[in-house]
């Protein structure tokens, strides 16, 4: 239910343009500067009773009797739900970030400039998961004995992008058997995902043992979940962990080393922004990120999935200080999901 201080229109309007010139000068916002920016004449008196009013159903804050107010997370939410949710990337924007995406010559490269992207339009951490190894579309899969007896995946996926990974398979394998199992793999499953490549190899072992078994077997062995580890193979393309730890303005030298420790580690980032792969909205706004750190409750993630293929997700986000330019990082996180959608065909 909308608060009654929000009812009135021009409420909403004073309301917006307090988040956004606190958002630009990250100090305390008077009366007479929102007087100023309203269409219809208002006086700084008639401002200032509505921001008591908003003050009073939590929407801002006085940090001194002398000062002006400041947006609280609830303003924030307002602002996200009914102005930055609303907005269109600006024409300029747009042709920057294409020109920035469209210089990369590789998937890799694409996702990378991705991440610059992300980080320099919120001066906070810009961040690209790829899908999950599983999900991957295999062009061609090759496996190289190393020395003790581990085993070098390389997997092309379709659209050019290389993985590879070290595993150590149960039993011994000779080059030899490898190569057989790659070609087979090749011949027979190239355009598949490699978790519907484990699903085909299960079912010939089961159903023909003996014509099947030692080579699906083999290949499925190669291709278990366990040792592809699926939760680390997904790639994190990470810019912008200095921006945030300044534009966060932690006091707290204790508080920013935590969350650049958090931030270094690949696996809580991936669990933070796949947590909101299946929300309802197109681009969801998270203001105070729980699992993070004790920081986390200044900061605010913005995040969207991509589908460079059909029933595969990577998601892309931006962690930032919750004091940052919605309108412009929310339009500029959709186009980003759009555009990897259309032009990271088979990315990983």
């Amino acid at each position: 239910m909308k608060s009654p201080a929000l009812a009135p229109k021009r409420n909403q309007q004073i309301l917006a343009d307090i988040v956004r010139a606190y958002v630009e000068t990250g100090e305390p916002v008077s009366s007479r500067s929102i007087a100023r920016m309203q269409p219809e004449t208002l006086s700084p008196a008639t401002v200032r009773n509505v921001m008591a009013d908003l003050e009073d159903e939590g929407f801002l804050f006085q940090p001194h009797t002398s000062a002006g107010r400041v947006p609280t997370a609830a303003a924030y939410r307002f602002f996200v739900e009914e102005v930055a949710a609303q907005g269109i990337a600006s024409p300029a924007d747009i042709e920057w970030m294409r020109t920035e995406l469209q210089s990369a010559q590789t998937p890799e490269a694409l996702l990378e400039r991705a991440s610059h992207v992300l980080a320099t339009v919120s001066c906070g951490l810009g961040i690209i998961i790829s899908p999950p190894l599983a999900q991957t579309a295999v062009e061609h899969l090759r496996f190289l004995l190393l020395p003790d007896s581990r085993v070098l995946v390389v997997l092309v996926a379709k659209g050019g992008m290389t993985r590879d990974k070290v595993i150590r398979p149960e039993r011994l394998f000779l080059q030899e058997e490898l190569d057989r199992i790659s070609d087979y793999l090749n011949r027979h499953y190239s355009g598949w995902m490699l978790e519907a490549i484990r699903a085909e190899l299960r079912g010939q072992v089961e159903r023909e043992r003996e014509l099947y078994g030692q080579l699906a077997g083999g290949a499925l062995l190669l291709c278990d979940p366990d040792l592809l580890n699926e939760d680390s193979s997904r790639r994190v393309y990470v810019e912008g962990a200095a921006q945030i730890a300044t534009a966060a303005g932690f006091a707290n030298q204790d508080a920013l080393r935590e969350l650049l420790a958090a931030i270094e580690e690949r696996g809580r980032l991936v669990a933070l922004l796949t947590n909101f792969l299946e929300a309802p909205e197109p681009v969801h706004v998270e203001l105070g990120v729980k699992g993070m750190t004790a920081a986390g409750k200044h900061l605010a993630l913005v995040s969207a999935p991509f589908s460079p293929q059909e029933h595969v997700q990577g998601t892309l986000g931006i962690l930032g200080p919750m004091r940052m330019q919605y309108e412009r990082v929310v339009t500029a996180v959709a186009f980003l999901a759009q555009y990897l959608s259309e032009n990271s065909h088979g990315s990983q």
